[in-house]
């Protein structure tokens, strides 16, 4: 990955935290605001919005998780429990020597973000979450037909080997086409930025790392992951792009009621991958909720 002009002007960075090495990103000076990746990302996916947040006034850190690119990749499918990739952000944040920070999170950056909100309020100053559905209306909404079919690909990372297999045959080229045909934008992604997430798959051991949060994701629905949903008092803010073919609309039905401070942003014209299909629209919101002093 050290062909990109991007990645050679911007300061990386190692921290050892909850037992993991974790690479990072950091741009600018202020207020802390964590980005968290999503499936199946790195870092990169905030290339538009490091920089503009940055200009705006914030130190702006966006970690490889666990297990993806040049972050440490623990083994086995329990390494990647919620309670371990909250527990990063956590001391992430500790060993950036501060005590709190804005958290962004898109896909399963937004599920850590939702569950760092409920788990470890005190570290968060505000929640901002873009298309990761909230842990309470994805166990409602799996019950009904339409969500369930969405969620396909959940059940099929459970196999064993198998995804790990066709994920990675010809090259990622089932990667490739999903990143440059899938969005509603079909500028969000180019070669140039398909590539960078190939590489980062293509790392020792990061696909299978990758596909882990689904299989521990999965048990933890078994093992009782309605437990652990508590009430959020801390401002949020949804940014969601309605066009989204795995995570329905509807799943912000009713999102009022386990969120007491919520601002939903909603974009229609955006998929799955708002950060990259529409970055103006989505940076100005973020820096417009983080400076509004009432949420």
């Amino acid at each position: 990955m050290t062909d990109s002009p991007f990645q050679r002007a911007s300061p990386h960075r190692y921290a050892t935290v909850n037992g993991v090495r974790l690479h990072y990103v950091e741009y600018g000076k202020g207020p802390l605001i964590l980005l968290l990746h999503g499936f199946p990302e790195c870092w990169y996916a905030w290339r538009y919005q490091l920089p503009a947040l940055a200009e705006a006034g914030y130190r702006v850190v966006a970690p490889d998780l666990r297990g993806y690119n040049l972050s440490d990749k623990p083994r086995g499918v329990d390494a990647y429990r919620l309670e371990c990739l909250v527990g990063d952000v956590t001391a992430l944040i500790r060993a950036l020597g501060e005590e709190r920070a804005a958290v962004v999170g898109h896909d399963w950056g937004g599920v850590i973000a939702w569950q760092l909100a409920m788990s470890e309020p005190q570290v968060v100053s505000k929640v901002i979450i873009l298309n990761a559905p909230h842990p309470q209306r994805y166990l409602e909404a799996l019950k009904t037909p339409g969500q369930l079919l969405r969620s396909w690909y959940v059940l099929f990372f459970q196999l064993p080997w198998l995804p790990e297999l066709i994920i990675r045959s010809f090259d990622f080229a089932g990667l490739r086409q999903r990143l440059l045909k899938e969005p509603a934008h079909p500028d969000a992604f180019d070669e140039a930025s398909v590539k960078v997430y190939q590489q980062a798959l293509a790392q020792p051991g990061a696909l299978t790392a990758a596909i882990n949060y689904y299989r521990a994701g999965f048990r933890s629905l078994l093992r009782g992951l309605r437990q652990t949903i508590r009430p959020i008092e801390i401002p949020t803010l949804v940014i969601w792009g309605e066009q989204d073919r795995y995570l329905g609309t509807d799943l912000l039905n009713g999102l009022d009621s386990w969120v007491k401070h919520l601002t939903v942003d909603r974009i229609p014209d955006a998929s799955h991958w708002v950060q990259a299909e529409v970055p103006d629209r989505v940076n100005e919101r973020i820096i417009r909720f983080l400076r509004s002093p009432r949420a």
